[in-house]
């Protein structure tokens, strides 16, 4: 009897670790599509059916990086042979370069968004978690009337989707002026992101026993000194957890970067899309973009992973 369940353990163990591939396959598939797809010749984008071998070329990222116009007669050999290599492979592609009137290269506005992008996350992100810890100390040491109903409230905030609210915040931004500002994308982020930032760090504040404290304010300790030397190391796994979601929720927002930003604090997410290239959209550049644009979000949660298994089982998910 102990043998046959043995097996029938063993044949579940099977199909559970087939069943994680094939799902892992199904969600890394658009992934792949997209990294393919950067690297891809433009001709071969939109084939049918799709093409899977072919040679490899960096000529997307050339025209994602550069300003770019149709190409109405072929270059002279001369002209070919001076320009620069990458700028070849633009004319390869029925493509130019635009330069000025004293010959320098027009550069896109790619760097500027993705740029745009870096500051208005990482630094919405901080402000996010370190009000939401403070916040979630508070909640989780003392006793605060109506504690539970604030909760609530905080929660609330999250209840609606950014474009519901997208046009009353950019109305009333065009009255302060804050609209197309980095700090109006990232009083926006920071007001979305902090009450799950608050829900989550009040459960990792929970798990952290009270008597570490008492013991530092009976040694002499003030409560901010045992909060910073004793409390903020213990919760530093809850909010490296935190900080990797408030900063994808924060890099991969669109409505609000759509809707506020036009062309100072504008971000990579609304700008991708608009890289259509001359004539028919030209999809290469557009993975090109997406590829670059994935990979700092994927870096850092890289970075952090050990700390995300702990995120996801403490916290606001078990209370």
């Amino acid at each position: 009897m102990a043998a046959v369940t043995t097996s029938t353990e063993r044949s579940l163990n099977k199909l559970a670790i087939v069943g994680v591939l094939i799902i892992t396959m199904i969600f890394l598939a658009p992934i792949y599509w997209i990294a393919s797809t950067a690297f891809k010749p433009r001709n071969l984008a939109t084939t049918i059916p799709p093409t899977v071998v072919f040679q490899p070329e960096i000529s997307p990222f050339v025209k994602l990086f550069t300003k770019r116009s149709q190409l109405r007669t072929a270059p002279t050999p001369e002209q070919y042979a001076a320009a620069p290599w990458w700028e070849r492979l633009v004319f390869d592609g029925g493509e130019k370069v635009v330069r000025s009137g004293r010959g320098e290269v027009q550069w896109s506005g790619y760097p500027s968004r993705f740029m745009n992008s870096l500051i208005v996350a990482i630094t919405s992100t901080i402000l996010a978690v370190g009000m939401g810890t403070f916040t979630a100390y508070g909640f989780s040491r003392f006793k605060i009337k109506g504690e539970q109903d604030l909760l609530f409230f905080i929660l609330s905030t999250r209840m609606l989707p950014p474009v519901v609210v997208a046009i009353p915040m950019f109305l009333m931004y065009r009255v302060v002026g804050l609209n197309d500002t980095h700090w109006g994308l990232i009083i926006l982020y920071t007001a979305f992101n902090l009450s799950f930032s608050v829900w989550l760090m009040k459960g990792f504040m929970d798990e952290i026993p009270r008597e570490y404290e008492e013991a530092a304010l009976v040694d002499g300790y003030t409560r901010m000194e045992a909060f910073f030397k004793i409390v903020l190391p213990e919760a530093a796994t809850g909010i490296a957890a935190t900080a990797v979601f408030c900063f994808i929720t924060a890099w991969n927002e669109y409505a609000f970067a759509l809707i506020m930003t036009n062309r100072r604090a504008q971000t990579a997410p609304p700008f991708i899309p608009s890289q259509v290239g001359s004539g028919l959209p030209d999809w290469t550049v557009i993975a090109a973009g997406t590829f670059l644009f994935l990979l700092p979000v994927a870096i850092f949660t890289f970075l952090l992973r050990k700390h995300l298994l702990r995120g996801m089982s403490f916290g606001a998910i078990r209370k």
